[in-house]
């Protein structure tokens, strides 16, 4: 069988790659497919040799580096990737791969991670945060009509729908009006270990934008004066960084060797925003660490309160601030070795042996 892999963008080793990774892995001789490509930070997990990439790739480093002005070029360029000879494409979609064209004898598999977030439900804070207004507005609100209309359209392309999340699950069905299974994404789960150790540092691990919401463990960690990493990097580094006491340390990015060992050293994980599904809270729990989460989107299907972490139900600092306060009470019930086995459900080999059953019966 001739497989095909199909992502949007290959431009870091972010969540989504991960099970890009875990797809090749699954079906080791299909070729990966992608809008555009950045051999410098993926290439040592995809090779140059085995990647397809679409037309904008041809264009000048600088334009390829501010991608985002080339978005309404993007579904004609995931039209024309050839998949013609394939048996099996399955496209892991964030935005445009699942607008891949088949053969009619292929069969398409989406893998979604989420319906086009700044066209559908994110489309109002994507303006506010990137302060679209005035002309910039004019420019932007036909081009994401444009968008939806062509998102909506695509979607009935695949064959068959893989969600990654019961929350992703309501997306499809609202903006897509297609039916789903929930698969949930592979976590490396092996790579971490219980070590039994706690230095007294809360962790944070995540880029820094306006809707990680990591302002909110700033200030909620200034008030308490408790110390907390952060790991990451992003366009709010600096506004962060301002806003922060010396209680608060911020150490950009990191590789994966050095958020293992402060994963495996802290107190507990802190993930203050809302995400489809949330990879760093299993990566935490596989450590026997409790994850203090907000109470909606994926991580309410990964953490059990009271088991293996807690939640807070407003993106407030106050109502952080209780649920840390109800983390910190409960230490003493949290089994790491439980937090641990509770991970694992959660496996890269439960992900491969599922999507493998699933080419061959859907």
């Amino acid at each position: 069988m001739k497989v095909a892999i199909v992502h949007d963008f290959l431009l870091k080793l972010g969540g989504a790659e991960r099970v890009v990774q875990a797809l090749c892995e699954a079906f080791p001789r299909a070729h990966v497919f992608c809008l555009l490509y950045d051999e410098k930070a993926v290439g040592s997990v995809f090779p140059r040799e085995k990647v397809h990439t679409s037309f904008l790739q041809n264009y000048p480093n600088f334009i390829r580096k501010r991608y985002r002005f080339l978005t309404h070029m993007m579904p004609r360029a995931v039209e024309e990737l050839d998949l013609e000879n394939y048996d099996l494409v399955i496209s892991s979609n964030t935005a445009f791969a699942h607008g891949v064209v088949t053969s009619l004898n292929t069969k398409h598999i989406c893998y979604c991670h989420s319906p086009m977030r700044y066209a559908w439900d994110w489309s109002s804070e994507y303006r506010k945060e990137n302060r679209i207004k005035g002309f910039k507005a004019m420019i932007y609100a036909p081009l994401i009509k444009y968008l939806r209309e062509w998102e909506f359209t695509a979607a009935k392309r695949p064959d068959a729908y893989l969600a990654n999340s019961k929350n992703v699950q309501r997306r499809l069905k609202k903006y897509y009006k297609a039916d789903s299974e929930v698969l949930y994404p592979p976590v490396d789960i092996e790579r971490f270990k219980v070590t039994g150790s706690n230095s007294n540092y809360f962790l944070i691990v995540s880029t820094l934008t306006p809707y990680k919401r990591v302002d909110l463990a700033v200030q909620l960690f200034n008030k308490i004066g408790r110390k907390l990493v952060v790991i990451g990097d992003g366009p709010q580094r600096k506004y962060l960084e301002n806003m922060a006491a010396d209680n608060i340390d911020f150490l950009g990015f990191r590789d994966d060797a050095t958020v293992k060992e402060y994963m495996e050293n802290c107190r507990a994980l802190i993930f203050p925003g809302e995400e489809d599904f949330g990879i760093t809270p299993v990566e935490a729990m596989a450590c026997g660490k409790p994850v203090l989460a907000y109470g909606k989107g994926g991580a309410t299907e990964t953490v059990v309160s009271g088991k293996t972490g807690e939640f807070f139900f407003e993106e407030t600092v106050e109502a952080m601030e209780d649920g840390l306060a109800r983390l910190m009470a409960n230490e003493r019930f949290y089994r790491p070795l439980t937090i641990r086995r509770h991970a694992g459900q959660f496996s890269k080999e439960i992900f491969a042996k599922k999507i493998k059953h699933y080419a061959k019966t859907c």
